[in-house]
């Protein structure tokens, strides 16, 4: 991420900033992000409360050592400009933005955050938003944008994506939205898992958004979290494995090699880069 977010991104839970309850655990929950949410999981009559709750939250340190995000209402909402200016007077660590639709879009949002030191996260989860998605992710290069989330459930609901167990209908959009993150050097979480209960359905759906190049995932129940990050995390033999490769490129004598043979296996001068992207992943998480 490119400000003052967490080195690494590998679970972000929602919790509803109307719920007391939820607020107060926050700060004990091992997630990497904290998103105190105003939107979708707050009732219209809750939204004040809500804004308030979550302010303080943040303003408290609330998150614990998790980072402090606010999902604000979409600004085309009657909620929406005020959440933002709340939010900005407390300083999150980030502002997740709603239904983001094109690059004019991070623009507006730009000018609102007004040079403040507070990341910029959007949901891409509105069929024009996927058609755009390229364009929204390379306003990176001069906005605060730093995240991509996908908000699978209004997706579906707007385009009649059929949300199924393997996620077929979706696989598509998802590679396409990583590859926009990836070429606009910014981060993307994969979305929620509806069913919290459904233990071995949501390990496979981790399992596969991290084979899709995903960063983390977006959760919606604090028994989420640990499967996430550990499945988002190298483990310990990708890691031995890492440093095994950036030890054999970095003798003297393989200086200039572009190509070696390691342990019977042809590997590259630029899986060595992989490698060391992988232990600097390790090395921010302690496993290293």
């Amino acid at each position: 991420m490119k400000q003052s977010g967490p080195s690494i991104l590998r679970s972000a839970l929602y919790l509803p900033a109307s719920n007391e309850r939820a607020v107060e655990k926050a700060k004990t929950l091992p997630a990497d992000a904290i998103i105190f949410d105003l939107e979708d999981a707050v009732a219209v009559d809750k939204k004040l409360e809500a804004r308030k709750a979550a302010c303080a939250a943040v303003k408290s340190s609330g998150a614990g050592q998790s980072a402090a995000i606010i999902r604000i209402n979409g600004l085309d909402t009657p909620w929406g400009k005020d959440d933002l200016a709340a939010a900005c007077e407390v300083n999150p660590n980030a502002v997740l933005v709603p239904k983001v639709n094109s690059a004019a879009d991070i623009q507006i949002l730009s000018e609102e955050l007004n040079g403040r030191n507070i990341e910029l996260w959007a949901m891409i989860e509105t069929a024009r938003s996927i058609l755009n998605v390229s364009e929204i992710a390379d306003c990176a290069a001069n906005t605060p944008l730093s995240c991509l989330v996908i908000g699978p459930n209004d997706l579906a609901k707007e385009t009649r994506i059929e949300l199924s167990k393997d996620r077929e209908a979706l696989l598509p959009v998802l590679s396409k939205c990583v590859m926009a993150a990836r070429a606009a050097g910014i981060q993307i979480l994969d979305g929620v898992y509806n069913d919290f209960k459904d233990a071995s359905g949501y390990e496979k759906e981790c399992l596969q958004g991290k084979r899709f190049g995903m960063d983390g995932k977006s959760l919606i129940h604090p028994l989420q979290i640990e499967v996430c990050n550990q499945i988002f995390a190298p483990s310990l033999a990708e890691l031995k494995t890492a440093q095994r490769i950036v030890d054999v490129f970095e003798r003297p004598e393989n200086h200039s090699a572009n190509v070696l043979s390691i342990d019977g296996k042809m590997v590259e001068r630029l899986h060595a880069e992989v490698a060391k992207d992988q232990l600097a992943r390790g090395q921010a998480i302690g496993l290293i």
